[in-house]
């Protein structure tokens, strides 16, 4: 156990990454606080996904520490859930069994799993598509899938890579009011990787915008002034635009 502060659910801390004699992470320390939405945010390579799978216990560091609430990370664990940008799901399972895998996984008797995992398919919109096998989804619904086996086991963290990356435009956007809405009834703390800046700023309560390789933390940005307006309104404010664009205009020197 560590003396980090009940504050931050995510303390990252000094992390350093080489594959080989790349230099991916150099002295990244970053603080996720608790219950709220923080995005990572910057060019293509720039570690986002790797600083993401060594907070889920899936990659390890080559230096450094990560501290999920005050316990230091050495693998996977069940204070944390990861939602894959490629859905990940089980091609030979039901919509049912893919959500309730994790809580198998943890010896939750069969009716106990099926009916936590009917409450999360009913949370994303899947209600009667609970015998359907993934082929048979499309995109957006099977990334609803995986975000419902995320939200079934009921950990405090999640982690997201990239997640609406695959599907079109409208059902992006419904899927980001979704979140706000998973952001605010939830009591979780989301850590979402994108490449979308308007997205990182409409979703996000905290952004961490990463340099390119070896990826630092440049700027921490948190986007509050407009975040109890409706969700009509957000893309309109003048506050919104005005972010998006300070950091297009700040990220725009490392993709010309």
């Amino acid at each position: 156990m560590s003396d980090q502060t009940t504050d931050n659910a995510v303390s990252v801390k000094n992390i350093y990454k080489n594959y080989g004699e790349i230099e991916a992470l150099r002295d990244l320390s970053l603080d996720f606080p608790n219950g709220q939405l923080t995005s990572l945010l910057g060019p293509s390579g720039c570690g986002k996904t790797t600083l993401l799978k060594i907070i889920a216990g899936l990659l390890p560091a080559t230096q450094g520490e990560v501290f999920v609430n005050g316990s230091l990370v050495t693998k996977p664990g069940p204070d944390r859930a990861f939602v894959f940008q490629d859905f990940a799901l089980m091609p030979w399972a039901s919509v049912l069994r893919n959500v309730a895998f994790g809580l198998e996984l943890r010896g939750v008797n069969k009716n106990e799993r099926e009916d936590i995992a009917a409450k999360y398919i009913k949370d994303v919109g899947l209600v009667g598509f609970e015998n359907s096998f993934p082929h048979e989804l499309s995109g957006g619904m099977r990334q609803r899938v995986g975000l419902a086996r995320a939200l079934s086991v009921d950990s405090p963290v999640l982690l997201m890579d990239e997640p609406f990356s695959a599907v079109d435009e409208q059902t992006r956007r419904k899927f980001q009011e979704d979140l706000l809405n998973l952001v605010k009834n939830e009591n979780k703390t989301f850590i979402f990787v994108t490449h979308s800046i308007e997205e990182a700023v409409y979703v996000s309560d905290q952004i961490a915008i990463l340099l390119p390789r070896p990826s630092r933390v440049s700027e921490i940005i948190k986007p509050k002034g407009f975040r109890n307006k409706d969700v009509d309104s957000i893309r309109k404010d003048r506050e919104y635009l005005d972010t998006v664009e300070s950091i297009w205009k700040s990220l725009r020197t490392y993709v010309e």
